[in-house]
């Protein structure tokens, strides 16, 4: 479909936190986390600078070359464990009075699957104007591609049943329960086992 995907860089970093920001201000997850409207507005773009600066640290940001739309991916190991303060230290650079920042990294780290090497799917943004045009499943595509050439699983987890049926059109699964986050929407752990010979 024309997509042109290149890697994000330190350069990129503005233009990604406002994308990220813009298009996760309305999701039920954010509004979760930053339950009174103006607040998240006034401090969600830190979460996401958090989430994407330990992603450009540790991780791989895939951008669509007119920067509307982006996919934050880490390489997990079989061995990898949480960082058991990193959700501590989250709360404590972003916003130190809400509790829900700190939470919301211990409920989803307590649910992601161990044990086998996979490419974790952390976030995915695409600019509010453009959604509907496949950016978002072509960015996606991209990796799972590479999946299923190297034999890698892939997961994420889905934070709105929208998106839940865009990755099930791509080839994820339920994996477990879902999360119900406290007095909070539902968080729905997926995994994609890679497609190899006939079933690609």
């Amino acid at each position: 479909m024309g997509v042109v995907i290149r890697a994000a860089g330190e350069g990129d970093r503005g233009l990604v936190v406002r994308l990220l920001d813009e298009a996760f201000q309305g999701d039920p997850v954010s509004g979760w986390v930053f339950p009174d409207e103006a607040h998240r507005r006034a401090t969600h773009h830190k979460l996401m600078a958090a989430f994407l600066d330990v992603t450009l640290a540790e991780g791989r940001v895939d951008l669509v070359e007119d920067g509307a739309a982006c996919a934050l991916w880490l390489s997990v190991t079989a061995d990898e464990h949480a960082d058991e303060e990193g959700p501590a230290h989250l709360r404590e650079a972003v916003d130190p009075e809400n509790e829900r920042v700190e939470l919301i990294g211990r409920l989803t780290a307590d649910i992601h699957p161990a044990g086998r090497a996979h490419e974790y799917l952390w976030m995915i943004a695409v600019a509010p104007e453009r959604q509907g045009e496949g950016l978002g499943a072509a960015l996606i595509q991209s990796v799972l591609d590479r999946c299923d050439r190297e034999g890698l699983p892939a997961y994420l987890e889905a934070s709105s049943a929208r998106s839940r049926k865009l990755y099930e059109r791509l080839g994820f699964g339920d994996v477990g329960r879902p999360l119900e986050l406290p007095d909070g929407p539902r968080m729905w752990p997926m995994w994609r086992e890679p497609r190899t010979g006939r079933e690609a």
